[in-house]
């Protein structure tokens, strides 16, 4: 069955029907990850938006649900070149096709997802729908593609009440924003007692249970939208708990202090990032998935001052926090999928946690 993608400036790219029979709108974005579908399936960073990936071939070794970063899938539609019907691997647990249309995700496979990648570089990330519909009306799409926006995704992407993974390390209070199971399960193995708190949780409930240090997520959206959480991320900014935020986190711990974000022209989403530490010289490949970034044109060196930039095109990529045991980066030392370089980031914030604890 064809299927159409419908680009707010008029493209339509024509392909073959994938996963459910439903017609969705949603911001177009494009992932270059060579492997990890499921794992950017299950992203929460992706609600409100239509994921293209960039590889030409997905679903070559199925689903494996042990390998989900959250309980479900989290973007509206699915665009990819080529569609694995026949995965190939031991661990599979079914095909992406079904996985798909278990969880209600349209998408639409067959097209150029090169050239379809490379309008988006040059426009920048574009609203889009995709349809079954022969018959469609672009005088009557294309205002409703311009003024879609997605709004209240990280409300719906957290926990809705507290859970435990166990421990007996340090006591880390996590702060859900749409955050990806394997930020928790990287403290976890470490030892620690993580607390994972809905995203709407008062800050003086965190520091009630006495937490040795808050970690604050990853998470989709504009930064902007969330001003509620930003005013309790300045309450726990104030205390003197150690914190490591990632990526949403990072930002709204900016916005917290003062600090702006603005919207990049087509964001960083995949696996191959190159991000320098300011600090030593080294360079890591990362994990990203963003489309918003902290501007430090006019960062005071008394709040914070950059601690990563990126390579490849000199934005923010970390921020430590003068005076403050608090560091916040861009990128994902999570991975998953993409490289494990910067894991050791979690080691680093399990050192604050010893020096607060030593004091």
């Amino acid at each position: 069955m064809k299927a159409f993608l419908i680009l707010e400036d008029g493209h339509v790219f024509t392909g073959t029907a994938i996963g459910a029979d439903k017609e969705i709108i949603s911001e177009i974005v494009f992932n270059t990850s060579m492997t990890g579908y499921l794992e950017v399936l299950t992203d929460p960073s992706y609600a409100g938006q239509a994921v293209v990936m960039t590889y030409p071939l997905i679903g070559n070794y199925g689903i494996c649900y042990e390998d989900m970063e959250s309980k479900r899938p989290w973007p509206d539609g699915y665009i990819v070149r080529e569609l694995s019907r026949m995965p190939s691997n031991f661990r599979s647990q079914g095909t992406i096709q079904e996985f798909l249309e278990k969880n209600e995700i349209p998408g639409i496979c067959g097209i150029d997802t090169r050239a379809l990648t490379q309008l988006l570089r040059e426009k920048g990330t574009m609203n889009g729908m995709i349809t079954r519909r022969e018959d469609f009306d672009l005088e009557e799409i294309l205002p409703k593609l311009k003024a879609y926006s997605p709004t209240g995704v990280v409300m719906a992407t957290t926990c809705k009440e507290r859970e435990v993974l166990p421990g007996d390390g340090y006591k880390v209070a996590l702060l859900d924003l749409g955050a990806k199971k394997n930020i928790g399960d990287s403290l976890h193995k470490r030892g620690c007692e993580v607390n994972i708190y809905p995203a709407d949780t008062k800050a003086e409930d965190i520091l009630a249970a006495n937490p040795d240090g808050i970690m604050l997520s990853n998470g989709p959206g504009d930064p902007k939208e969330c001003t509620e959480i930003i005013k309790e991320i300045k309450k726990l900014y104030d205390s003197n708990v150690p914190i490591f935020a990632i990526c949403l986190g990072h930002q709204l711990m900016a916005l917290a202090n003062g600090l702006d974000t603005h919207k990049m022209k087509y964001g960083h989403r995949g696996g191959n990032h190159p991000v320098k530490d300011l600090k030593t010289g080294r360079v890591y490949i990362t994990s990203q998935n963003h489309g918003y970034v902290v501007d430090t044109d006019k960062l005071d060196p008394k709040v914070a001052v950059p601690a990563f930039v990126n390579v490849n095109d000199g934005t923010n990529e970390g921020l430590s926090y003068t005076g403050k045991n608090i560091f916040t980066v861009q990128y994902h030392p999570e991975a998953c999928p993409g490289p494990q370089d910067s894991a050791y980031l979690f080691d680093r914030f399990l050192d604050m946690m010893a020096a607060g604890k030593n004091k």
